[in-house]
């Protein structure tokens, strides 16, 4: 069971091909992928061992195959003969299928699934270009050549992009793990191939060209599985505006699909880049394995001009220019020419020579504040470039940094680019494109740290009244609307403590007067309407109304041109309410649009009229916190104007941001939102509050499991129990939290050789940097582990006391490929052993499978373990042998 349920396909030791015989590959050009596929596979010494069949393969020939089967069963035959090899390969019980072909519809791929599905075999394909195993020495792909070995590996929905990239990085020196091209129609899809990568010990990181997602939800999880320990960069093609054009609100109107991908990504912990060329540097990095912790470059040059224009296209990218310390800057002056400067960039001149190169490589690699390194090069006449190749990639092996270089020119330069690139630092012909490739890397960095976030549903704010606001919904759907108005708009946000102003709906011009004289002057009329989104395209918003006279003119001209404009809207009324006094206020918007791949995504920008003019815009998939809240507000373009600006107060971000936590609340807990657009908020020094609100709801499907609309699910924190302890104390039990990592490898540490063995069948001591991220940052969506806490108090010499949390238990399922069975896994400290943790944990983990919808929980537990034996069969599980290793028992319980 601890193998991955992939290895079948992409770690084969048997493998039955389907390629036609030598005739048909030689001769018929429906043959041509056979022919190739043929060629790649015996081109190598692959390990495993090949059986080559036709469709048309004897029984006796089956019957001889049937009694020791295939883990992989490769098809490459024309369309019209897959179905029947795939029966076959059914037959023969080949575990997983390989179908390299092209124009298969998606109706014949439908077919090929149920073939599939039938005989319980994993399929790729079709349309498939096969994959790349290096490390293997297999090549069970038509995409060329099989790569060079290396730690970086690729998935692709694109065959020639493959074949481009495995063409470039031949003479580049850059090699691969892995090599996936998937291809349209694919039952193993983008997902799985990510699951199968975050496991595989030979992958260090992971480039994925990407065209589109069937599933969001699984997409993003594998997608974080996978970019918690391993730098994961994606290229998506098909950037464009979502289909909805007629959009009914501002958010709707300025939310791109594309948008809500990049947000997307940023959570989940990956890096996107927008162009091929980037994908070649990208890949350049990766195979340089650099982990930067920062955005802070230096640039060492031996030319002012293009040191100047690094610095600017760092300026563009919020690439900050690492500057030496005091210190760091006198130290190496003394070993540079008179000449040099070390103001911002560290300009060595144009007689800079190896040695000086290479004494400021090694000062800005040692200061804390650097986080990165780059080397311009401008060749002169009479410079040894060769040498200064050379100083640098000598410096490379000490360094703990990226080192990226740039080597401007051409035909002098050949033989220093091949003195680097031996030693994989990745090298660059222009500043511009040097600068971005470590800016690729930085915001792998940044969006590492989004990856960490895994905020609840409900907020630490004033519990806000849920069932009210649903109550509201509710009636609206049962009469038939999706439009909220202004008034029932704001009627939800006040439920969830969002400042709103009063409003109140006038049906006569002299009602309309009577409440403006009670509100005091000025005062704003609107019309009320749930047919009209866009008030002031019809003339329906009169603003700083100063007497009840021009109340009850306007009042009656708005009625009128309202349904001379929009005969068939449906008019309430005209709203009341007093104009809010921000002197210096700044407005801004908050929106909520459901995207279709994603879900609901929050939006922030300027707001007022000119929403769609200025086009600003930042998203963020929800639940927010917030440390996100603060991130969300600062990535847009309004973010600028928030702080002192033209004698404006700074204004009150705290406000702010829990306006945006507590739309992040709404669109957790009410499913039924489809839109909202708060436009505008007026936000000033004193605090925001909600001028105009829109509210878009619809009919959802009914779920056992809440928050089935977001793409990445909240912290569970309604699983969280506190239970006692013989002796008075008592421990909690809840989902882990990213948090937890200390106190996870202090549990560790702190556990017996034979607990540690029992848990982990390993003689470890404590967890690596890539196990703890692991087994602390989860995807509640795939996974959950849920820890048992218990808070301990110690005196201090002073006669204090002081309190500390420990670990004492964990207990964890991971689903099986299957979506309705998990394996678990469970560990309590030795000191707890014996007080009724370990079963308490059993227990909780069971019901959150079971509320999941898993029917099954099955875990391998070593023979001589008969402590956890004990347990088992206590809790009501089955034991039997393990037939794949006798020094272990399955144990399974039927939820």
């Amino acid at each position: 069971m601890d193998q991955h349920f992939l290895t079948p396909l992409f770690a084969p030791s048997s493998i039955a091909v389907f390629a036609g015989n030598a005739e048909l590959r030689a001769s018929d050009p429906a043959y041509r992928d056979a022919a190739f596929l043929f060629d790649a596979l015996t081109a190598q010494q692959y390990s495993g061992k090949f059986t080559f069949l036709d469709v048309d393969t004897t029984e006796g020939r089956l019957a001889d195959l049937i009694s020791t089967g295939a883990d992989l069963a490769i098809v490459a035959l024309p369309p019209e003969r897959v179905e029947a090899a795939l029966e076959v390969a059914g037959r023969i019980r080949c575990r997983a299928a390989l179908v390299i072909s092209t124009g298969i519809s998606a109706e014949q791929a439908q077919q090929l699934h149920a073939v599939a599905h039938r005989h319980d075999m994993l399929l790729m394909g079709p349309n498939s270009r096969g994959f790349q195993r290096p490390h293997m020495g297999l090549n069970a792909s038509i995409v060329g050549p099989l790569a060079e070995k290396g730690a970086l590996a690729l998935v692709s929905q694109s065959g020639a992009l493959t074949a481009a990239l495995l063409d470039w990085a031949r003479p580049n020196r850059v090699g691969f793990s892995t090599v996936i091209s998937l291809g349209p129609h694919t039952a193993v899809d983008m997902a799985q191939a990510l699951d199968f990568l975050a496991s595989d010990p030979q992958t260090h990181s992971i480039v994925i060209y990407l065209e589109g997602i069937s599933n969001a939800r699984r997409f993003m999880s594998a997608l974080r599985a996978a970019a918690i320990s391993k730098p994961v960069v994606v290229l998506k093609a098909g950037r464009r505006r979502a289909g909805n054009e007629a959009a009914r609100t501002h958010s709707a109107a300025i939310v791109g699909s594309d948008e809500v991908f990049d947000a997307a990504l940023r959570r989940g912990g990956a890096v996107r880049i927008r162009s091929f060329t980037e994908l070649f540097s990208a890949v350049q990095c990766l195979a340089s394995r650099y982990r930067p912790v920062g955005n802070h470059l230096a640039i060492i040059t031996n030319g002012g001009g293009p040191g100047v224009l690094a610095a600017d296209r760092a300026n563009d990218l919020g690439i900050e220019v690492g500057r030496l310390s005091e210190p760091g800057a006198n130290a190496l002056r003394d070993r540079l020419l008179p000449q040099a400067s070390l103001v911002d960039l560290i300009d060595l001149s144009e007689d800079a020579t190896p040695a000086h190169y290479l004494a400021a490589v090694e000062a800005a690699s040692k200061e804390p504040g650097i986080d990165g390194v780059l080397t311009i090069h401008v060749p002169k006449v009479g410079s040894d470039l060769d040498a200064v190749a050379q100083a640098i990639a000598d410096a490379r092996p000490h360094l703990s940094k990226p080192l990226i270089s740039c080597i401007m020119g051409d035909e002098s330069v050949h033989e220093a680019r091949a003195i680097l690139s031996q030693t994989s630092i990745p090298i660059f012909r222009s500043p511009e494109a040097a600068v971005g490739a470590f800016s690729n890397i930085a915001s792998y960095y940044h969006n590492q740290k989004l990856l960490q976030q895994t905020p609840p549903p409900l907020t630490h704010l004033a519990k806000p009244d849920v069932e009210g606001a649903r109550l509201l919904i509710e009636g609206i759907l049962a009469d038939r609307r999706t439009v909220l108005t202004e008034m029932e708009s704001k009627s939800v946000l006040s439920a969830f403590h969002i400042p709103v102003t009063q409003t109140i709906l006038a049906r006569t011009p002299a009602e309309a007067m009577m409440l403006a004289a009670q509100l005091g002057f000025p005062v704003a009329l609107k019309i009320d309407s749930p047919d009209i989104s866009h008030k002031s395209d019809v003339n329906g918003v009169a603003l700083n109304v100063m007497n009840a006279v021009s109340v009850r003119d306007i009042f009656e001209d708005m009625m009128a041109t309202v349904k001379r404009r929009m005969p068939e809207a449906r008019i309430n009324g005209i709203t009341v309410q007093r104009m809010a006094r921000h002197t210096r206020g700044r407005e801004l918007y908050i929106g909520v649009v459901t995207d279709e791949a994603f879900g609901p995504v929050v939006a922030f920008g300027a707001g007022g009229v000119r929403i769609e003019l200025y086009r600003d815009r930042a998203m963020e998939l929800p639940p927010l916190n917030q440390f996100l809240a603060r991130q969300l507000i600062d990535r847009s373009r309004v973010s600028r104007t928030l702080d002192e600006w033209r004698g404006a107060r700074p204004i009150n971000r705290e406000a702010l941001e829990q306006i945006l936590l507590r739309v992040s609340e709404m669109v957790c807990e009410l499913p039924q939102l489809r839109e909202l657009d708060i436009n505008p908020i007026i936000v000033d020094e004193q605090g925001a509050v909600a001028v105009d609100a829109r509210l878009i709801v619809g009919n959802t499907t009914l779920s056992t499991r809440p928050y089935q609309q977001l793409s990445i699910l909240p912290y569970p924190a309604r699983f969280e129990q506190t239970w006692p302890l013989p002796g008075g104390n008592h421990y909690t039990i809840r989902p882990i939290h990213p948090d937890d990592a200390d106190m996870l490898q202090q549990l560790v540490r702190s556990l017996s050789p034979e607990s540690r063995y029992n848990r982990f069948v390993s003689a470890l001591t404590e967890l690596s940097p890539g196990m703890l991220s692991k087994f602390a940052l989860i995807d509640y969506d795939r996974e959950m582990a849920l820890v048992a806490v218990m808070t301990e108090r110690h005196p201090t010499d002073d006669g204090h006391i002081t309190e500390t949390q420990r670990v004492v238990g964990v207990s964890r399922y991971v689903t099986n490929p299957d979506s309705s069975s998990c394996e678990f896994s469970l560990v309590v400290a030795d000191d707890m052993a014996g007080k009724g943790v370990g079963s308490r944990l059993m227990r909780c983990i069971m019901d959150v499978a079971r509320e999941k919808g898993l029917s099954e929980i099955m875990g391998l537990v070593l023979t001589h373990n008969t402590n956890m034996l004990k347990l088992m069969r206590a809790l009501g599980f089955i034991i039997k042998p393990y037939p794949e290793d006798p020094d272990f028992r399955l144990v399974s319980y039927q939820l």
